[in-house]
């Protein structure tokens, strides 16, 4: 196949290239991106293709695998890296919902609620809020597991009843 029969191919498609971009990408401008991209490609590796091979087929199969390529690189990138000396970064609860003021209203309700509970509630759900497991809370308290696990249901379905305007 000739460069000129090559490039006509490759332009006559570039519509349906777009639009499969489209899907995967969700974005225009990122859609855009991946068609300059898939096309630079398959200029660049023109060599490389047999001719009686499909080739809406052959430059499809690129664009999906610079798409997951991309998709890789970013997802790589977004991981970050605690460098400091006592890993506090990660050791900081990030999504505690009380640095909001809608958080700290939530949380003090939520206090002011579970004070009224009988002890019998108060006390394993409280350790269970904590980081307890119910083994753990079983042991300390002196009930069996299954007593604990009926009492944090309770406590939980309490609270919920009496905040019906928080899910």
């Amino acid at each position: 196949m000739t460069t000129e029969t090559f490039q006509d191919k490759l332009l006559s498609i570039q519509r349906n290239l777009l639009n499969f971009a489209y899907t995967l990408t969700s974005n225009r401008e990122d859609a855009y991106d991946l068609l300059q991209d898939t096309t630079l490609k398959a200029l660049d590796n023109e060599d490389k293709y047999v001719e009686n091979t499909n080739f809406k087929g052959w430059v499809f199969t690129i664009m999906r695998n610079l798409f997951i390529n991309n998709y890789r690189r970013q997802a790589r990138s977004a991981v970050f890296v605690d460098s400091s000396d006592d890993l506090y970064i990660l050791n900081f609860s990030q999504e505690s919902g009380i640095e909001s003021p809608e958080g700290s209203v939530a949380a003090h309700e939520i206090i002011s609620i579970l004070s009224t509970f009988s002890d019998d509630l108060r006390v394993p759900f409280s350790m269970f809020l904590s980081g307890y497991k119910y083994s753990e809370i079983a042991q300390t308290v002196g009930l069996p597991l299954g007593t604990i696990k009926s009492r944090i249901f309770m406590a939980r379905r309490k609270l919920r009843d009496s905040l019906p305007g928080y899910r």
